[in-house]
C-alpha cells in the first residue's frame, strides 16, 4: 500500500481499520510512505531501523533540521512496543489496579457496592487495551506523515546489508548513516518447562491469553513484576513473586530510598501479594501446560501450584543481525556499546533506545534518538542518562529523583529530611501525606495514604533527593528533578516560597514550615 502523495490520506478511523486488518487478519502488505525521485532525490541522511520512540523522534528531529530520514518498522504503525504491548497496557493495568484497590477497601461502605472479586475479568481488560491502542497507533502514523513530514516503510522487516545499505520488502536503500533502534525482548530463564503453554510475559499476555487465571506465580523481581503483580492481585488472582533480590534493590533502580522501598513492599504485602526473595527458579511444572513452579531457597526446593506463570526477569536486546552484518561492539550484557553521541564502534552507525541498555524508559529512547540525529546533522551533542527521575506503579504511584537519604549522608555528611509519616509514628496513626488521589483513604484508612521524604544537604540548604509513594505527583517529579540537577539547584527556602495547588503538593508547605530556621533540623 503506497500512501505517499495521495490526494486523500488515510484518516484516523481509516488508519485504525488498516491496522486491524494487519493485526487481526495478518495482512503482510508493506505500507510505503516514500517520496518518488521527482519529489525528493536526495540520499537518505540516515535510515532508522526501528520506528519506536528512538526512531520516530530521531527521524522527526532530523527532518526538522533539514535532513532526509527514512524510518522502517516491522509493525504496521510507528511508536514501537510502547503503545502496543508495554507502556500503554501497563498504565491501563495500573489504573485498573488502583480503581479495584479503592473498591475493595471501601466495599459496602458509603456508595460503594459490596466488592465481588469473581466479577473481575482480566480478558475483558485486555480487550479494553486492544480497543484503545489503535487510536494511538493511528495518530502516530498520521502525525509522522502529515505534520512531521517523515518518510517511512511499515509492516516490513529491515535487513541490514552493510553500514550504508538496508533492504526492506525487496527494495534496497542507500544511506549515509544507520541508526539502530529495534528494542528488546523478555529474557526467559533457561529452566525446564519455560516454553509450556500457560507461561507468559508482558507481550504474550496480550496476544496469547485465552483463559481467566486462577493463581499467578511471577518469576523475577523487576519493575514489571511489581506492576503486573499488583494488577493481578487487585483483579482477584492470588499472586506470588519469586525474586533473587529483595524488591527495588536491583542495580537498574538506583537511588531508591530504603524507607520508601520498605513502605512500598509492606503495602504490596498488605494487599495479599506473597513475596519470596533469595530464590532461584528451578522449573516450570506440567506436561501439556504449566501447573506449577519449582524453586530453591536456602538449599531446599519448594513447589507452588499455579495455572498462570508470568516471567519478569528483564530484557535482552535484538542485536544478532547487526552483529553479523556490521560487527558492532557489545557490552558484557549484550547491549550495543555507544558513546555519549550514540555512536557505535562502527563509523556512521548509531544506536539508540533499549538496544543500548538500561534504563528501559521512553524518555531515554526519545532523547537518544534525537541525540543521534543531532550529531548526524553536524551538531556536536553529547547526552547520557545515568541520572534521571524514576517511577513504578503498584496500586500507588511510586516516584523518586536525586539521592536516597543514605547516599546523601555519605556525600554531604550533615543531612536533614522532611518526612511523612515521621520516624517512630505508626502509619495507622498518621493520615499524612494524604494528597491528590488518597484523601478518601486518609479519612478512613490512614496507614494507606502513602510515604513522602525530602532529603536536604543541611549546609547548602539544597534539596538533593525526593521520594514519594502516593498518587497525583508523578508528572511533577520530572520538573523537580530538573530543579535539583540544574547548576544552582533548589533550596528548601525556594521550595517553601512556591505556591502549592493542593494541600500536600510536593513538600511545599512542609518546606515553608522549616525554611525560617537558620539551623535546619528534621521535620
Amino acid at each position: 500500500m503506497d500512501i505517499f502523495g495521495k490526494t486523500m490520506y488515510p484518516s484516523l478511523p481509516e488508519w485504525s481499520e488498516i491496522l486491524d486488518d494487519v493485526l487481526l487478519n495478518g495482512n503482510q502488505e508493506p505500507i510505503w510512505n516514500l517520496a518518488p525521485p521527482e519529489v525528493d532525490d536526495r540520499p537518505f541522511d540516515a535510515v532508522f531501523v526501528g520506528g519506536g520512540g528512538a526512531g520516530r523522534f530521531g527521524g522527526a528531529f532530523m527532518r526538522a533540521r533539514g535532513g532526509r530520514p527514512l524510518v522502517i518498522d516491522k509493525w504496521p504503525f510507528l511508536g514501537g512496543s510502547c503503545p502496543h504491548e508495554s507502556c500503554m497496557p501497563h498504565h491501563v493495568f495500573s489504573e485498573v489496579a488502583k480503581e479495584l484497590d479503592l473498591a475493595k477497601w471501601f466495599s459496602g461502605q458509603l456508595w460503594f457496592p459490596n466488592f465481588e472479586e469473581t466479577k473481575i475479568s482480566i480478558l475483558q481488560i485486555i480487550e479494553l487495551v486492544k480497543e484503545g491502542r489503535s487510536g494511538a497507533h493511528a495518530l502516530m502514523n498520521v502525525q509522522t506523515k502529515e505534520q512531521l513530514d517523515v518518510e517511512y516503510v511499515l509492516n516490513a522487516t529491515a535487513k541490514v546489508i552493510d553500514r550504508s545499505t538496508v533492504e526492506v520488502a525487496g527494495r534496497r536503500f542507500k544511506c549515509k548513516n544507520l541508526v539502530l533502534s529495534t528494542g528488546v525482548r523478555t529474557t526467559f530463564p533457561d529452566i525446564p518447562g519455560i516454553k509450556l503453554p500457560g507461561v507468559f510475559d508482558f507481550a504474550s499476555l496480550l496476544s496469547d491469553l485465552t483463559y481467566e487465571p486462577r493463581r499467578c506465580v511471577i518469576i523475577g523481581g523487576s519493575k514489571v513484576a511489581m506492576e503486573y503483580g499488583s494488577f493481578f492481585q487487585a483483579a482477584g488472582v492470588p499472586t506470588t513473586i519469586l525474586t533473587r533480590k529483595p524488591l527495588m534493590t536491583t542495580a537498574n533502580l538506583h537511588h531508591v530510598d530504603e524507607d520508601l522501598r520498605r513502605y512500598v513492599v509492606e503495602m504490596m504485602e498488605l494487599r495479599g501479594i506473597e513475596i519470596i526473595d533469595g530464590v532461584e527458579p528451578v522449573a516450570v511444572l506440567g506436561e501439556d501446560r504449566a501447573t506449577g513452579v519449582r524453586y530453591s531457597k536456602d538449599g531446599r526446593q519448594f513447589d507452588l501450584e499455579t495455572d498462570f506463570v508470568f516471567v519478569a526477569t528483564g530484557e535482552q536486546p535484538n542485536v544478532s543481525n547487526f552483529v553479523d552484518a556490521l560487527g558492532v561492539r557489545l557490552d558484557d550484557r549484550g547491549f550495543i556499546e555507544v558513546n555519549k553521541r550514540m555512536q557505535t564502534s562502527v563509523p556512521g552507525v548509531y544506536a539508540a533506545g533499549d538496544l543500548i541498555g538500561p534504563p528501559m524508559e521512553q524518555f531515554k529512547a526519545r532523547h537518544s534518538g534525537c541525540c543521534a540525529a543531532r550529531n548526524i546533522m553536524g551538531e556536536d551533542y553529547e547526552w547520557d542518562c545515568e541520572e534521571y527521575p524514576d517511577f513504578l506503579h503498584t496500586t500507588y504511584e511510586v516516584v523518586w529523583c536525586g539521592l536516597s537519604e543514605a547516599e546523601a549522608r555519605q556525600k554531604y555528611g550533615r543531612v536533614v529530611k522532611i518526612q511523612l509519616p515521621p520516624d517512630g509514628l505508626p502509619h495507622e496513626h498518621c493520615a499524612f501525606p494524604g494528597g491528590e488521589g488518597t484523601m478518601m483513604l486518609a479519612c478512613r484508612f490512614p496507614a494507606l495514604t502513602g510515604f513522602a521524604k525530602l532529603v536536604i544537604a543541611a549546609d547548602s540548604r539544597k534539596i538533593v533527593g525526593a521520594h514519594y509513594c502516593g498518587s497525583g505527583v508523578k508528572n511533577v517529579f520530572q520538573y523537580l528533578d530538573h530543579l535539583i540537577r540544574r547548576p544552582g539547584g533548589i533550596t528548601i527556602d525556594e521550595m517553601g516560597a512556591l505556591n502549592e495547588l493542593q494541600i500536600n503538593e510536593l513538600f511545599i508547605q512542609l518546606c515553608r514550615l522549616r525554611s525560617g530556621a537558620e539551623i535546619l533540623t528534621d521535620l
